[in-house]
């Protein structure tokens, strides 16, 4: 089988007790579609984490990243072959204004509560991770291994079985 592997980074905006987050809904052949995912992308060529986060939050959301935190790196196994490497990050300041709706054309930007977003459609492995963020978790290593669709098989956080 061959694999691929992929670098991302992956963002939760704050502004008070919501996230930034992107309701994936407008690409076709999208791996997240209908999910509710935060903000970010690929890296580009030669592009460090920070570089990556702050190109993608632009893209994606408008605004210009002033304060943020690295949170810890998640690697998911789709079970397709796919390893995908996250740089996740939290972010608490930025400036600008966000763009309008139909302007990003990954998704719409809504500012959901925190204790909310579990009851909204994501990946179950997503729950872990956030729930790491909601507990000011120190920076952690955490492995998602999917069966190839949504069901989560496998979650092991710093080299250890949950």
């Amino acid at each position: 089988m061959t694999t691929k592997s992929n670098l991302t980074t992956l963002c939760y905006i704050e502004q008070g007790d919501k996230y930034l987050m992107m309701h994936r809904i407008k690409k076709k052949n999208d791996l997240n579609h209908d999910k509710w995912i935060g903000v970010g992308g690929h890296f580009e060529e030669g592009e460090s984490p920070e570089e990556c986060l702050l190109r993608e939050v632009k893209e994606e959301t408008g605004l210009t990243l002033t304060s943020w935190q690295f949170r810890g790196i998640v690697t998911f196994c789709d079970g397709n072959g796919l390893t995908e490497y996250m740089m996740l990050y939290t972010a608490d300041g930025y400036t600008g204004d966000m763009i309008s709706g139909d302007a990003c054309d990954e998704g719409e930007l809504v500012w959901v509560e925190k204790d909310k977003i579990c009851d909204l459609p994501i990946w179950e492995g997503d729950k872990v991770f956030l729930r790491l963020l909601a507990q000011d978790a120190p920076f952690f290593s955490l492995k998602l291994v999917y069966d190839g669709g949504d069901h989560l098989v496998q979650t092991v956080l710093d080299g250890k079985q949950l």
